[in-house]
């Protein structure tokens, strides 16, 4: 396999490699609200849950669907470092560094209102203090094969955003790198966002991220457009919700893979489960087109779950594609 010209190995073949996440997990506080208050208002939680997030969603999504998964992320010293820790391990995702002792992981605060959409607040910790000694300790662990994705939040915090675009840039041309813009990609600085953007193999980003990045309105044009920005080397997701996601493979033109109709309870983690669930594909060997359907269904499944990190294990996937000819090709290509 090679790092940069997308080429897969036989379908079926898991590749040896692992989704190793230079991304953030922390603590969420997640609240169910009828709707946002007023500016200066105030309203009462329908329900409350404290949940390990951000990176750990895509982390998790990709181990459920049996590949193999890394976390290279800083974490702190105190209850929300512990809760990540305990969280990583119970899903069985290895972690690279040692903990920060003169901070705790920071959290996030998430609204959910009463149609599934969610609104953030965000406590930054020690996470976004990744050092530059902490990047060699990063590079030192990769392996052949392995897929390395990156969130935009981390290229958008101060500390973090250097040291992520001098490690992406250095890293081996045997590694794969999966870029997640994330909401706070117009206030990435083009320093250290040119850099990511040259070495990636793919982007998958949502519509409003698109946008942003390309000035088009039309999903379809900002796919398109962001594939030619990037060039022929690297692919490009656009995920529009409940109406799919537009895939333009390297090099090739934009294709539109419809989504699913469910009724969405909490939208939160939404995007994560995508993205996990389409690495975890690649990592099994199957082609884009494929692996993109089969990431469609993963974030229409974890919609109709309440909580951020509702992505579906391999029989539950299989179940929910039942009697669909992705399903057989999702089974003998995971071995189920």
């Amino acid at each position: 396999m090679s790092g940069h010209d997308g080429v897969l190995d036989a379908p079926g073949e898991v590749t040896g490699g692992r989704l190793v996440l230079l991304g953030n997990a922390i603590v969420d506080l997640v609240m169910r609200v009828p709707a946002l208050p007023e500016r200066g208002g105030d309203i009462v939680s329908t329900d409350t849950t404290l949940t390990t997030g951000g990176g750990f969603n895509v982390l998790t999504a990709a181990r459920r669907l049996g590949l193999s998964a890394v976390y290279a992320g800083a974490h702190g010293t105190g209850p929300f470092g512990d809760r990540v820790r305990a969280d990583l391990a119970r899903e069985g995702i290895e972690m690279v560094l040692s903990p920060i002792t003169e901070e705790d992981t920071g959290f996030c605060v998430a609204f959910v209102d009463g149609g599934g959409e969610r609104t953030f607040a965000t406590s930054l910790g020690a996470e976004a203090r990744l050092t530059e000694a902490h990047a060699t300790s990063v590079l030192a662990t990769l392996r052949p094969g392995d897929m390395v994705q990156i969130s935009g939040y981390g290229l958008a915090y101060p500390v973090n955003g250097p040291v992520l675009a001098s490690l992406v840039a250095r890293l081996p041309e045997h590694v794969r790198v999966f870029l997640d813009p994330g909401p706070l990609v117009d206030q990435i600085p083009e320093e250290v966002l040119a850099p990511v953007l040259e070495r990636c193999d793919w982007v998958s980003c949502n519509e409003r991220e698109g946008r942003l990045l390309t000035g088009r309105d039309d999903a379809q044009e900002a796919a398109a457009a962001l594939a030619a920005r990037l060039g022929p080397r690297t692919g490009v997701l656009l995920r529009a919700d409940a109406a799919g996601c537009w895939l333009v493979p390297p090099g090739g033109e934009a294709l539109h893979i419809p989504g699913r109709r469910v009724t969405a309870v909490d939208s939160n983690g939404a995007g994560d489960a995508h993205t996990g669930a389409f690495l975890a594909l690649l990592g099994h060997g199957l082609d884009p087109s494929t692996a993109v359907r089969g990431a469609n269904a993963a974030a229409a499944f974890a919609v109709t779950r309440h909580g951020p990190a509702t992505a579906p294990t391999l029989g539950e996937l299989l179940g929910f594609l039942d009697g669909e000819p992705l399903a057989a090709r999702l089974s003998s290509a995971l071995g189920r």
